[in-house]
């Protein structure tokens, strides 16, 4: 359980869940305003902190520099919306709804809420009021409602339609939104290198030669005569040559001829972004005096 004095520690500081996974940064906590204890935080979550999500402080700790709920991201990201009115209040069914939500039982919440924090008990039950980004308690809301409360500065007061009222020095603080627009990185699309095996008809002349038989007779001659003579005068005989010829022969032998790899190229392109942001203006609403008067004390 998170004590009052502890929720200056717990606002603008990381909120993480069971598992270490961290949700968003604590906006806002909500008191009972009854009982006067925390209730809810809400917490920013989404790209540069666009959702607010609520979430259960009963269970919650105070770890190091940031605050553990027994939820999950998940599940914190996907509660609810719920409509704040302009006194930073959640009406009963808005608070109803979340309790359904995470499961928490609304009757036991009742019970817990007829206690005062000195354990006397209160005439009914209330919800939650919430503290501002900084600090301090400022006034309650009304009981069945959710309030909103200061913010640090402790001179700070609400009135009963919601809207801050001006500090000890009678000065008012105007305040506007800033759009920080960022980058997200987002695939696209794949590539990859695929190698196959293709079959390619090569042709190649080369030179072959073969053998071929011719007979050559030649008279006899006073050089020849006696290798003539010297066989048997009359008879049969047989005399053989062998024949060759050449043949073409293919071999293949595989060799490396290239290397191919991918690589990205990244491109800068301008895009224009454009958003609606809020601000404030301050205007002086006087009795008994003229526009002169008022451009006379502005300068």
């Amino acid at each position: 359980m998170i004590t009052r004095e502890e929720i200056a520690d717990v606002l603008d500081h990381p909120v993480y869940d069971g598992d270490g996974n961290k949700i968003g940064d604590a906006k806002h906590v909500f008191f009972d305003d009854m009982t006067g204890r925390p209730e809810w935080v809400s917490v920013k979550t989404g790209m540069f902190g666009s959702n607010e999500s609520f979430v259960p402080i009963r269970d919650a700790s105070l770890v190091h520099d940031h605050l553990e709920v027994p939820y999950r991201k998940d599940k914190v990201k996907d509660a609810p919306n719920v409509d704040v009115d302009a006194g930073g209040h959640l009406s009963e069914a808005e608070e109803h709804r979340l309790y359904d939500y995470y499961g928490i039982n609304w009757d036991s919440v009742l019970s817990e809420a007829e206690r005062t924090d000195d354990g006397r008990w209160a005439a009914g039950p209330g919800t939650a009021g919430a503290a501002g980004a900084a600090g301090t308690a400022g006034t309650a809301g009304t009981a069945g409602t959710a309030g909103m409360a200061g913010t640090a500065d402790t001179t700070g007061r609400e009135d009963m339609s919601g809207r801050r009222g001006m500090r000890g020095d009678d000065a008012m603080t105007r305040s506007e939104e800033r759009m920080h627009v960022g980058v997200e990185r987002h695939e696209i699309g794949r590539a990859r290198l695929r190698k196959y095996v293709v079959t390619e008809e090569v042709e190649q002349t080369v030179p072959v030669r073969h053998e071929e038989v011719r007979v050559e007779r030649e008279p006899i001659t006073d050089a020849n005569r006696d290798e003539a003579l010297s066989g048997p005068e009359l008879g049969e005989a047989e005399h053989e040559v062998t024949l060759h010829e050449e043949r073409a022969v293919v071999e293949t032998e595989t060799v490396p001829v290239e290397r191919v790899r991918l690589t990205t190229e990244e491109h800068v392109e301008n895009e224009t972004v454009r958003g609606q942001i809020r601000k404030e203006r301050i205007e002086a609403e006087t009795e008994g005096m003229t526009e002169d008067d008022i451009r006379r004390g502005r300068e």
